[in-house]
């Protein structure tokens, strides 16, 4: 089985700062890093870490060379991310003494991904495959009609939320991710709770508190909490979250089983500075969940 990902890559820029800076505030870094990011590549770093087999769907500017070989280092197969004139997707990422952080996102070459090489690249897919989806990039409607036209899962992640695009792609999703505010944000758009004839199970992600596995069309629901630990960089946590999530349930795991691999990976994550970089192996999650009580 394979998960094929349709999602953003960008180079980001990360300033750490005593705190967020208010509007008019000028505050001096005590550092400045420069890695791999955006919400597509951390999925897809974070599922190939967690031994999914994993096709990245993208694109990148003419700087983006060095970028790809990131994804490929970790065994991400990049062959089908367009590469574009003009500049790879950018992020301005600044965190704080307590791990919090603020973003400031340029599409770059993430919002014009050829649609004719997303088809291409899902006439390859499996019925047993499964689409991953998030909301940097154009194209996704029409990645996730062409993958239900093919039998596949399709987790969405609605992130940063777009509501007229959520909405259109409900009829198509299989799981869809989002946190609390991404939850409320939709119920509002719909004007009534999300039930299941919307989608059929949503997963809601509570930072430090978990997250939860709703199954909506069986009203059945699974909470899984985090395991307590010191945060230096939230950075990327709620995709390493998804991408994990998606290995789990690309691999044959329950929802349990898959959401506690999730959690577990999201938790490390957070230890450790960065957004790809801070995703651990998988060797590293499970060795992690046996010193859980």
């Amino acid at each position: 089985m394979t998960i094929y990902n349709l999602g953003s890559i960008n180079i980001d820029h990360v300033l750490r700062v005593p705190h967020l800076p208010a509007p008019g505030e000028t505050l001096t870094a005590s550092a400045c890093d420069q890695g791999l990011g955006g919400k597509g590549a951390n999925h897809s770093v974070a599922a190939a870490r967690a031994r999914a087999e994993v096709i990245h769907l993208g694109a990148v500017g003419q700087d983006g060379g060095p970028w790809l070989d990131q994804l490929a280092a970790v065994g991400v197969d990049v062959s089908h991310v367009a590469r574009l004139s003009g500049s790879t997707g950018r992020a301005d990422i600044r965190v704080d003494d307590a791990g919090e952080n603020s973003i400031v996102v340029f599409p770059g070459a993430n919002a014009q991904i050829p649609e004719a090489a997303i088809t291409a690249a899902l006439k390859a897919a499996k019925p047993s495959d499964l689409l991953l989806l998030q909301n940097e990039t154009n194209g996704q409607a029409l990645a996730a009609k062409a993958a239900q036209a093919r039998g596949m899962k399709v987790i969405y992640s609605a992130a940063p939320f777009l509501a007229d695009v959520t909405l259109a792609l409900l009829p198509y999703i299989s799981v869809l991710i989002v946190n609390e505010i991404e939850a409320a944000q939709l119920s509002a758009a719909l004007g009534r709770a999300l039930t299941g004839q919307d989608v059929p199970v949503m997963v809601i992600t509570r930072g430090a508190a978990g997250a939860s596995w709703c199954d909506l069309a069986a009203g059945r629901e699974i909470t899984r909490p985090s395991p307590k630990v010191s945060a230096v960089d939230t950075t990327g946590a709620g995709d390493c979250f998804s991408g994990y999530l998606a290995a789990g349930l690309d691999q044959g795991l329950g929802p349990e089983a898959a959401m506690d691999q999730a959690v577990a990976a999201a938790a490390l994550s957070v230890t450790r500075p960065g957004a790809a970089s801070a995703v651990p192996m998988g060797d590293e999650v499970t060795e992690f969940m046996k010193s859980l009580p």
